[in-house]
C-alpha cells in the first residue's frame, strides 16, 4: 500500500536528498519548504504522515503542527529537530506528533518511523470507522 507522505523543511539540501532516497524505495513523496506551502498541500491532498522540520523561518514547525491537528487529526507527523531544539521535538509529542527524529536524520530510523506512523493512522482510521 503506498504511504503518501509530505516533507516540510526550508532546507532546499535536505529536500532533495530525502525525495531522492524515498523515490528510490518507490515511496514518492511530496515536499513543502514553508509552513504555509504545507498547509496548502495538506488543502489539496490527504496525507498519512508528515515529516515536518520545527525551525522553519516564518510559522514554526509547532504552529503548522497545531493547525494540521485540526485539518487533518488522523495524520501522523514526525518532527524533524536539531540537538538545539530538542526540546521542541518534545513539544511536538506534547501536542499529538507522533514522534521526532534528529536533524541529521539517519535514513533508515526515519524510513522506520513513517511505516510505523503510517500503521497507527490505518488502526485509527479502521477505529473511527467501527465506532461510527
Amino acid at each position: 500500500m503506498e504511504i503518501n507522505i509530505l516533507l516540510v523543511d526550508d532546507e532546499s539540501d535536505f529536500v532533495e536528498t530525502m525525495v531522492k532516497r524515498f523515490g528510490i524505495r518507490k515511496m514518492p513523496i511530496d515536499s513543502a519548504k514553508s509552513g504555509q506551502e504545507a498547509l496548502a498541500a495538506l488543502a489539496a491532498k490527504d496525507y498519512d504522515v508528515i515529516i515536518l522540520d520545527v525551525r522553519m523561518p516564518g510559522m514554526d514547525g509547532l504552529e503548522v503542527l497545531k493547525l494540521i491537528r485540526e485539518r487533518a487529526p488522523l495524520t501522523e507527523v514526525i518532527m524533524l529537530t536539531g540537538h538545539a531544539s530538542l526540546e521542541a521535538g518534545m513539544q511536538g509529542m506534547n501536542l499529538g506528533a507522533y514522534d521526532y527524529v534528529l536533524k541529521p536524520a539517519d535514513f533508515d530510523d526515519l524510513l522506520d518511523k513513517v511505516r510505523k506512523a503510517f500503521e497507527r493512522k490505518q488502526l485509527n482510521v479502521k477505529a473511527r470507522k467501527q465506532g461510527a
